[in-house]
């Protein structure tokens, strides 16, 4: 079940954790929330992905090989599927310079690609939600570039900053240290509005394991950054 922020103080809800005004953390229980209602428009909304180092860079040995040996730091990308209401399907990812476009299709930008996490201001994304009938799903997702998989050192959180309403915070909480991918969250928009669903699901592949666990059908090949 979805939280409706826009509910008026005094009105009966559903028993769910409770709701900050300022921010939102979806969970295992309370996975999904409103980000607009049907015919609401916004603006801009950014998408930022936060982690650290996971290890300090002098360390040597196993330490090493937990926080990517060689470099002693995870490069952590941000990335999207996206499907859009004419049916049309892509990636918006650092993997192969494909950072997309807030003004023509996809309507979905990514800044740039923070390769060590040493940037306060981590990854983001920017999708157009100024005609959220142009879109049907995003799968935000993340991505272990460089680096050994340790997802509980790397301590990632996606944050969604919507134009109106509470932020929305995902925490990569779930750790696995075996697979390279996080499906992180799903956002959708249908006749109902447009909602975000907590995912963070680790997937044992590339994006096209991805892709066939979200059954996304399209077609892929081998690129680099």
């Amino acid at each position: 079940m979805a939280i409706d922020y826009t509910r008026r103080s005094g009105e009966s809800t559903p028993s769910q954790a409770p709701v900050s005004l300022s921010k939102i953390t979806l969970t295992k229980s309370a996975p999904t929330v409103n980000l607009a209602k049907a015919g609401e428009r916004q603006g801009n909304m950014r998408v930022n992905l936060n982690w650290s180092q996971g290890a300090p860079p002098k360390k040597t040995g196993f330490l090493a090989k937990l926080a990517g040996a060689g470099s002693g730091a995870v490069d952590l990308d941000l990335g999207c599927l996206y499907e859009l209401a004419d049916g049309s399907k892509g990636v918006v990812q650092a993997l192969g310079n494909s950072f997309g476009s807030l003004t023509s299709p996809p309507y979905i930008s990514l800044d740039g690609d923070d390769r060590s996490g040493a940037n306060t201001g981590g990854e983001n994304m920017h999708v157009n939600l100024a005609d959220p009938s142009a879109f049907r799903r995003i799968l935000i997702f993340a991505m272990i570039y460089d680096g050994a998989p340790n997802w509980a050192a790397v301590d990632g959180v996606v944050t969604l900053y919507p134009t109106n309403g509470p932020e929305v915070e995902v925490r990569l909480d779930s750790a696995s240290n075996q697979e390279r991918l996080c499906a992180i969250a799903l956002i959708q928009s249908s006749g109902q509005g447009v909602t975000v669903t907590r995912e963070v699901q680790y997937i044992n592949g590339s994006q096209s394991d991805l892709d066939r666990a979200y059954n996304w059908g399209m077609k892929w090949a081998a690129g680099r950054k």
